[in-house]
């Protein structure tokens, strides 16, 4: 007998949930943990399909033909995360104003302009030779559950309800779309071209932190500098953009008396700006000579916004063929981030730009057609028509030139802008191509595996049962030799790009003297590299990175527990560089005491630590006052500081400190250090002894469902997670973003033995389900706000020691 986990609205407070949960739980546990299988009949399978269900709630997912895993991966996702998948749909597909009315009407032209629209046989066989049968299967399963739950909609998760709006079909294009990817730098190449327009490019550049070579950010002639202000990615920005709820769009009888928004992205409401130098990720391998029990190590913790439901989706997929387990992103088949039975492999961004904005001429005779290499040429023009709610359809005309998507045409001054995107070519489906990956059996398959990978362009790392290690740039890495990337450049064909980086020519490594590899977004360029006209110039503070060379480089043998520690480490590089200089300064009263409290600190920012409030106010205010004081007014909003580029002037001091630069650098530190302990007063209170870091007014995890702030205070506590204490910020391998709200940081995390699948160990809060009548909407939630690792089997025996249900879906 199937069992039905929905709990009604009137059980949605936070007592009668946590213990309806409980039993659910335990009638799972009851019910199906030892016993048999609860059958199912699903229409589209070949053979019968078998998903146990671990006590964590991931599903592993044993089918008997490759055609029937895939299907199945996508109707236990669809079950999972209904209200998730929905969105995206919709976001895919430029249908979000069919719910939400005519204010997304700009987001769904804008996705209909930078929609793929090559050939969709092409493009799915692209990431593997099965591409069509796979993704066709997955949609397949995803519309399975679809028709499934749509017989009784009353079951549908609380989200349908509270908007009265029902899930729609997939199709194959839905899972190809490239609209939630790292794609690319355009906002910032139109900063900085803002910028360079304002201050010119030597001071741009001061005040950037563009490396490892010095690369040409000076503005074509051609361009109208004082034109690049206008509002030319608006298209672009509004299908980027997260989806935001309005009050409006709560059915009546659940909404709250709060006009406040909530959008998908969950960051916080008084710390809305993103927080975008902490959204990276880590990964390292380790070789077998270096770990204690022989085996080569592989550890990843993918940073992005944090959110409820996760991001991440974890998986175990076995067929003829396939046996995966691991993590990626819900609505895409295969696993990104894992192990098979031969090698265990991981990823983070590698700072490639793959994107960039060009400007034409318009001929003033027909606002249709730009100048290329002197000649005027028509642009393409497709129609669509948007569907909105309570409004007419409205018909839009999208154009696009040789080079791309047209984002903003300027009738005024025959202007044009278009953005080139690297990822509107075939085969730039975020992560898709791991599905090749997930069979690779060698260095050298995997490789070529690589090879297909396009979008984003990213540091893999690799580890093997042998012992071996490796590491190999990916991405699509555009060849520019007449401009560097950075700024935006005319497009009468004088900038084109030469083709792409092959990928035997990019960075990699095999079995590196040192013992391991560590990756970080920070710049891993070799000093040998040579091809400066297909690599990018801007990376994240090496912060991250140095701690984790810094630990994985001692001589003591490592072991799963120093991989684990590692992962969620809160020790700060920045506040064990700056924090003697507090030595050197003339304090006294409180500020003399605080200085006092940080002597013999071992500048680790973990909760409950006075000291970590105590810094991290300081580098706050450090930040804030150097961006006051450095970047100009012309240029604020264009220009952000990076923290590495605060820290070397502080620690070398020049005239930006005045005509005495130390004296100067350290009444800077005197006044910023004054000012964090004037903010923590006013945020915790005069009582020293309340400021610790990690609380609710400093340092914590709230994840605000993207509805909880618009429906009754009954419901919203059904549908919102926290707050719990964390520790760490964005510069600490445990990332946890620059807010005093964690926005960003990794929900997911794994670890994998290659010398025992069976030890590997993961994370992934709040919970496998997005669905918050589910036993595993928020199970992680408590545990990865504490750091908590849980285990990850691979072998059937273990796996059926932890299953808390078993299904067996059957062909109809």
């Amino acid at each position: 007998m199937a069992i039905h986990t929905q709990i009604s609205f009137k059980q949605f407070n936070q007592k009668s949930l946590r213990f309806t949960l409980i039993i659910l739980l335990g009638t799972f546990l009851i019910s199906c943990g030892k016993s048999g299988f609860d059958n199912l009949s699903v229409k589209g399978l070949k053979e019968p399909v078998e998903i146990i269900r671990d006590e964590w709630g991931v599903n592993h997912i044993y089918a008997k033909n490759q055609h029937d895993l895939f299907f199945a991966q996508g109707y236990a996702a669809a079950k999972d995360r209904l209200f998730q998948f929905e969105i995206w749909r919709r976001q895919a597909t430029g249908t979000v104003a069919e719910i939400l009315g005519e204010r997304e009407i700009k987001r769904d032209i804008g996705s209909r302009l930078f929609k793929f629209r090559g050939d969709m046989k092409q493009e799915m066989n692209h990431y593997h030779q099965d591409g069509e049968e796979i993704i066709t299967a997955y949609s397949e399963g995803v519309n399975a559950y679809i028709e499934e739950i749509l017989k009784t909609p009353e079951k549908l998760p609380i989200e349908f309800k509270l908007l009265n709006i029902k899930p729609g079909k997939w199709t194959p294009e839905v899972v190809i779309s490239r609209h939630q990817g790292l794609l690319g730098n355009i906002g910032v190449e139109l900063k900085t071209g803002r910028a360079v327009a304002r201050l010119g490019s030597e001071k741009v550049k001061e005040l950037s932190s563009f490396h490892p070579q010095d690369p040409d950010i000076d503005l074509d002639p051609a361009i109208n500098k004082e034109l690049l202000f206008d509002d030319i990615l608006e298209l672009y920005d509004a299908f980027r953009a997260t989806v935001k709820f309005e009050p409006e769009d709560v059915q009546a009888e659940y909404r709250g008396d709060k006009k406040l928004t909530a959008s998908l992205d969950m960051l916080p409401a008084d710390e809305s700006k993103e927080d975008k130098l902490s959204i990276g990720s880590n990964n390292w391998v380790v070789g077998a000579n270096k770990m204690a029990d022989g085996a080569a190590f592989m550890a990843n913790d993918p940073h992005r916004t944090i959110s409820v439901p996760s991001l991440r989706y974890m998986s175990h997929l076995v067929a003829p063929g396939w046996n995966v387990v691991g993590g990626g992103e819900p609505e895409i088949p295969g696993i990104s981030i894992g192990h098979n039975e031969y090698v265990a492999w991981g990823l983070t961004i590698f700072g490639t730009d793959s994107e960039d904005l060009y400007v034409y001429e318009l001929n003033p005779k027909n606002l249709r057609q730009y100048q290329y290499q002197g000649k005027w040429e028509d642009m393409k023009v497709i129609q669509e028509t948007i569907k909105v709610k309570g409004k007419s359809d409205k018909p839009v005309d999208l154009l696009y030139t040789r080079h791309g998507p047209v984002s903003y045409v300027d009738s005024l001054n025959k202007k044009a802008y278009a953005v080139r995107c690297g990822w509107l070519e075939p085969g730039a489906a975020p992560y898709l191509a791991s599905l090749r990956m997930d069979q690779a059996k060698t260095w050298e398959e995997f490789r070529e595996a690589c090879s297909y990978s396009h979008i984003p362009s990213l540091n893999m790392v690799w580890a093997d049962k042998q012992g071996n290690i490796g590491w190999q740039v990916v991405g699509y890495q555009p060849i520019r030799q007449k401009s560097s990337g950075l700024v935006p450049v005319p497009g009468d064909g004088r900038y084109e790009w030469e083709g792409r980086l092959p990928i035997k020519e990019r960075p990699n490594t095999f079995n590196p003297e040192k013992g391991f590899f560590a990756t970080a977004n920070q710049n891993l360029t070799p000093e040998n590299f040579n091809r400066w006209d297909a690599t990018g110039f801007a990376w994240a503070d090496p912060y991250r990175g140095n701690r984790i060379n810094e630990v994985l480089g001692t001589d003591k043998k490592l072991t799963m527990d120093d991989m684990k520690a590692l992962q969620v480490d809160y020790l700060s590089i920045p506040a064990r560089t700056i924090t003697p200089l507090l030595n050197n300064l003339s304090l006294t009263g409180k500020e003399a005491d605080a200085r006092e409290q940080l002597k013999g600190w071992d500048f680790k920012l973990n909760p409950n630590s006075i000291e970590a409030a105590i810094y991290v106010s300081w580098e706050n205010q450090i930040k804030s006052k150097a961006s006051e004081r450095f970047i100009p007014e012309s240029v604020k909003g264009l220009i952000s500081l990076q923290t590495k580029k605060i820290i070397d002037w502080i620690m070398s001091p020049d005239k930006k400190f005045g005509s005495d630069p130390i004296a100067g650098r350290d009444r800077f530190l005197a006044e910023t250090f004054s000012a964090g302990l004037k903010d923590l007063e006013e945020k915790l209170g005069p009582d020293k002894s309340k400021w610790q870091y990690g609380q609710e007014k400093y340092k914590h995890s709230y994840m605000a469902h993207a509805l909880g702030h618009l429906v009754k205070d009954s419901i919203k506590a059904g549908l919102d997670l926290g707050p719990l204490p964390r520790g760490g910020y964005g510069d600490t391998p445990g990332s946890t973003s620059g807010n005093l709200r964690q926005s960003a940081g990794a929900s997911f995390r794994i670890i994998v033995n290659t010398g025992d699948w069976d030890a590997a160990v993961a994370t992934n809060g709040p919970g496998q389900s997005g669905d918050p009548a589910s036993p595993f909407y928020r199970n992680l939630f408590e545990p990865w706000t504490k750091d908590q690792h849980f285990p990850i089997y691979y072998s059937r025996d273990k796996i059926e020691q932890v299953s808390v249900s078993k299904t067996l879906l059957k062909p109809e």
